[in-house]
């Protein structure tokens, strides 16, 4: 399945994006240039700058000018107060960046407006938080009054996804220009535009120049440069956990503090006391929402034994009636993958699920069509009489895949559950509170929801355990990620 090369759309107009940094729109500093597509279209919809090293160098500069200057002067109060307008003019420019957002990834516009409505709730929370951040006294042994203060890092470098673009943006912005951080953003290069669009709308809401500078460009030069430059006080990175390794790596320089969500692998827990028509009717948008590209994605289903066949049943009925179409259809449930790069490895995947003897069930294949010839198109896939051994039940395919795995005791299930290198996210069904709690205790993850499938909320933290990452961002625990913690002694003997 080769990948079609895209080209301008016949009289189409193309967005000339610029990079923002320290209040202005930029080139940059060479000149280059990438085109974002329409992965719908397999169109041309804009040319971004493709940012690099010297872009950063000067990104860090306008960023600790403001830092240094005006922004460090404003009371936690007026942080708060921007931080609100930051949020009324997302709300006001929703259906603008949600068409942005829908025509840069391929993202279905009933998702793009509900994601934009999120972000414009995280900006409003943070605002209420920015005034909130503080410390304690402590009583010590010797006379003496001791007190923490919780300070601003300084710069920070945030490093976001292409799968919820707006979204992971406002999960690192609100919280560092709550704490009193100015920023950096890196946008994946797949989506840039909603990224420029934010940095365009925290000037109009007042934040001083350089306080959010939006940087464009591959994640292997613009990225790179950022989580090693030492003039960076800390770097947060959503992504690819290969990505995230290499992060850690290159921020060890001037041992910046880093916080990373990365890739999950997580696990539907079905116990046979669970109720199986409502499982059914919820869970193929906790694997498939977003064409499979979530790193919380319950995309290991661990059903209990005797249920098993009803299951697969009900869910693959449930997953049959998901609309897949155009994204611009507010009744499309699934759109495109992001590229057609990315068809190909999941239809990699799929291809090595049937060689390791998993029953493919629904799907496995583009839709068919006129409508779905120029998009990277492709049907949600369930496969049955999986192993935790095989490549599709062990590796995060970050695509519209769900693995159904039997068990026979709640040992195993959390044995199953468990058997995997990430920990992010999961789901546990069964009438049993009890059987419920005690599954929660010992599943290895940083989020779970029992009898739904709920990972995110505004005001709970959210990341993983083992290689799904470090830290946890929303709620007020994300502040934690953004301040450092200043001691202070003060002698009254």
């Amino acid at each position: 399945m080769t990948s079609p090369v895209a080209r301008p759309e016949a009289g189409a107009q193309i967005l000339d994006a610029k990079m923002i940094v320290g209040g202005e729109r930029v080139d940059a500093l060479d000149g280059q240039t990438f085109d974002v597509v329409n992965p719908a279209t397999n169109t041309v919809i804009a040319r971004a700058p493709l940012g690099g090293a010297a872009d950063v160098d000067r990104a860090v500069e306008a960023a600790q000018r403001a830092f240094d200057g005006e922004w460090s002067r404003w009371p936690a109060v007026e942080r708060g107060r921007a931080l609100h307008r930051f949020s009324g003019l997302v709300r006001d420019h929703l259906e603008e960046l949600s068409q942005l957002e829908t025509a840069n990834i391929g993202k279905p516009i009933a998702s793009s407006r509900g994601e934009a409505e999120s972000v414009a709730n995280v900006f409003e929370y943070y605002a209420g938080a920015a005034n909130k951040v503080f410390g304690e006294t402590i009583p010590v042994t010797k006379p003496g009054l001791d007190l923490t203060l919780r300070e601003p890092i300084g710069v920070v470098g945030l490093i976001v996804p292409w799968n919820f673009p707006m979204m992971m943006a406002s999960w690192k912005l609100g919280p560092a220009l709550a704490a009193g951080n100015t920023a950096i953003l890196k946008p994946a290069s797949y989506s840039p535009l909603t990224a420029i669009r934010l940095g365009e709308l925290a000037l109009e809401a007042g934040f001083p120049p350089g306080v959010l500078n939006v940087v464009t460009g591959p994640g292997g030069t613009a990225g790179a440069a950022i989580a090693a430059h030492g003039g960076v006080g800390k770097v947060a990175f959503t992504g690819e956990t290969t990505t995230g390794q290499e992060i850690m790596r290159l921020a060890a320089g001037n041992v910046k503090k880093v916080s990373l969500e990365l890739g999950g692998k997580s696990p539907n827990i079905v116990f046979a006391d669970a109720d199986l028509e409502r499982f059914a009717r919820e869970s193929p948008y906790s694997v498939f929402d977003n064409c499979g590209q979530d790193c919380c994605a319950r995309s290991r289903i661990l059903v209990e034994r005797s249920v098993h066949g009803k299951v697969v049943e009900l869910f693959a009925e449930a997953t049959r009636k998901v609309v897949v179409g155009d994204p611009t259809d507010p009744a499309t449930e699934v759109g495109t993958l992001v590229s057609f790069k990315q068809r190909e490895r999941v239809v990699d995947y799929i291809q090595a699920g049937l060689e390791e003897g998993a029953e493919l069930v629904v799907g496995g294949r583009p839709p068919e069509g006129p409508q779905f010839a120029t998009g990277a198109y492709l049907l949600p896939t369930v496969f049955d009489h999986v192993t935790n051994d095989m490549r599709i039940a062990r590796e995060e395919i970050f695509g519209p895949v769900v693995a159904v795995i039997p068990f026979d005791t709640a040992d195993e299930a959390i044995r199953l559950a468990n058997e995997t290198p990430y920990g992010l996210s999961g789901s546990i069904w069964t009438r049993d509170i009890s059987k419920a709690l005690r599954t929660a205790r010992a599943v290895r993850s940083g989020v779970l929801s029992i009898n739904c499938n709920s990972s995110v909320h505004t005001e709970a933290p959210f990341g993983g355990y083992k290689m799904s990452g470090i830290g946890r961002e929303l709620g007020m625990h994300a502040l934690e990620l953004y301040t450092e913690l200043k001691n202070v002694y003060i002698d009254l003997g």
